[in-house]
């Protein structure tokens, strides 16, 4: 096991703990959709090919997650399947289309921590880590017969949300970087990102009726 792993399984350790031993009113659970206003995505460096794609263009994502906490703080985990059909290199064309799976652990506050009553702006901080693949078909005969492939990539990831969440829905602004040292893979997404919170969502519509 390396350093950058020890260092992620310490962390994400002490979050649950951390979490778990602070609070225990709400544990709750959903689902979140993403759409990457803009990605970029760089290979471990193979010497031959440009390493880099990229798309501003249709990249969605849902996944599940879970919400454990009180009105104005929660802690979440969540995993994402992020497609980008269009994800191409401007440095040599190979291929089309990335894919990623991003694992989070998060804190989230105020609005962000979808259990409030009362609409609130709020934010949120985390990490984890995220494998990526790019080319996902199309590659050039011409590269593969120079070594060149791609596989999945590991990186080690950070992100920062924005928003505003009213009653188990919330949407945000997100910026996630990752990377990876021994590799020196990296990986860039920005985009949008909304929530939802299946109980509070259902609690919040029975109390209109």
């Amino acid at each position: 096991m390396n350093r950058n792993t020890r260092i992620l399984l310490m962390l994400l350790s002490g979050m649950t703990i951390f979490a778990t031993a602070a609070i225990s009113q709400h544990v709750s659970w959903g689902f979140g959709l993403r759409h990457d206003l803009y990605n970029h995505y760089a290979n471990p460096p193979d010497d031959i090919a440009s390493r880099t794609s990229g798309s501003a263009l249709l990249n969605i994502g849902l996944g599940p997650k879970l919400w454990i906490g009180i009105d104005d703080f929660s802690f979440s985990p969540e995993v994402y399947f992020m497609w980008s059909p269009f994800a191409l290199s401007t440095g040599d064309f190979k291929g089309l289309g990335a894919m990623s799976f991003p694992i989070l652990a998060k804190f989230e506050f105020l609005g962000n921590s979808n259990f409030n009553r009362d609409g609130k702006f709020g934010f949120s901080i985390g990490g984890g880590v995220q494998y990526t693949r790019t080319e996902l078909w199309g590659l050039r005969q011409s590269f593969e017969d120079q070594g060149v492939s791609r596989g999945y990539f590991r990186t080690y990831i950070v992100e920062g949300d924005v928003g505003f969440g009213l009653s188990g829905f919330d949407i945000h602004l997100f910026v996630r970087y990752g990377w990876n040292k021994d590799t020196q893979a990296r990986t860039w997404n920005i985009g949008m990102g909304y929530d939802f919170n299946i109980p509070r969502l259902k609690e919040a519509a029975n109390a209109d009726f």
